[in-house]
């Protein structure tokens, strides 16, 4: 996957852009994320991240594009409820097959094909990964035709040698793959712990993704920041941007 920062955008490009669906964004990256791209969105808890990923799905649907959310952390039924109160009411596009919304329970060992089966047969223009952590931090189940037909469980804590174990970067590589494949053009988020110094939890996705959007808050200062810390083909400033979020979502200020 090519991840390419450039400050100078050239005049003659041919890169088509989807709109973000979040006011004062698409002013700074030159018209919205670059087609077929991988954009992460990084933060702490509370910070916006599935709010701007489901504005994102909304600007999809009023494009005529085919959306799908993929969800780890929420309930398809509260995460409805939650748009809903923010103004986006997702149900008529539900109805039409024009959005679907699909929990990925963690527990179960058929996750990966659950989700790649989806996003590689839906055709989808838009996909939204909330959120990629804790499928990075789970087993590896694998089979060993020619010794037991047993599923045997590769644990990264108990196999790891500090990082060098390449288990999270399977992970990841796997589902980027799979992201890449589609032709779509995706969000996934990852939690951030306040005090990191990586981009992503698991420190490795802001490497493989071809964006890499940060949102964070200053609690003392009642103040929120969203950040473009690099972006494939885009001219864009590494400024904080001040945000609100409220009613119909978040928005530059």
């Amino acid at each position: 996957m090519t991840l390419i920062q450039t400050e100078h955008q050239n005049p003659a490009s041919k890169i088509k852009r989807e709109p973000s669906g979040i006011p004062g964004l698409d002013e700074i990256i030159s018209g919205g994320f670059p087609k077929g791209s991988i954009t992460l969105i990084s933060g702490p808890p509370g910070s916006g991240k599935s709010i701007l990923c489901t504005q994102y799905l909304y600007q999809g649907i009023k494009e005529g594009q085919k959306c799908l959310f993929l969800t780890l952390d929420k309930k398809v039924e509260g995460l409805l409820s939650q748009t809903e109160e923010l103004g986006m009411d997702f149900q008529p596009a539900i109805d039409k097959g024009q959005i679907k919304f699909l929990f990925l329970n963690i527990n179960k060992k058929l996750i990966y094909e659950t989700m790649t089966n989806e996003i590689l047969s839906g055709e989808y223009d838009r996909i939204v990964l909330d959120s990629i952590t804790p499928i990075s931090e789970m087993p590896i189940y694998i089979k060993n035709p020619e010794i037991t037909d047993n599923i045997n469980i590769i644990n990264p804590d108990e196999f790891a040698t500090g990082q060098d174990f390449p288990i999270k970067r399977l992970h990841l590589h796997y589902i980027m793959n799979a992201l890449e494949t589609s032709n779509c053009t995706s969000l996934v988020t990852s939690e951030l712990p306040p005090s990191s110094n990586n981009l992503s939890r698991d420190g490795l996705s802001e490497f493989l993704a071809d964006a890499v959007i940060i949102l964070t808050y200053d609690s003392t200062m009642d103040r929120r920041k969203l950040t473009v810390m690099k972006m494939r083909s885009t001219k864009h400033t590494l400024k904080p941007q001040d945000i609100q979020i409220g009613y119909q979502g978040l928005k530059l200020v």
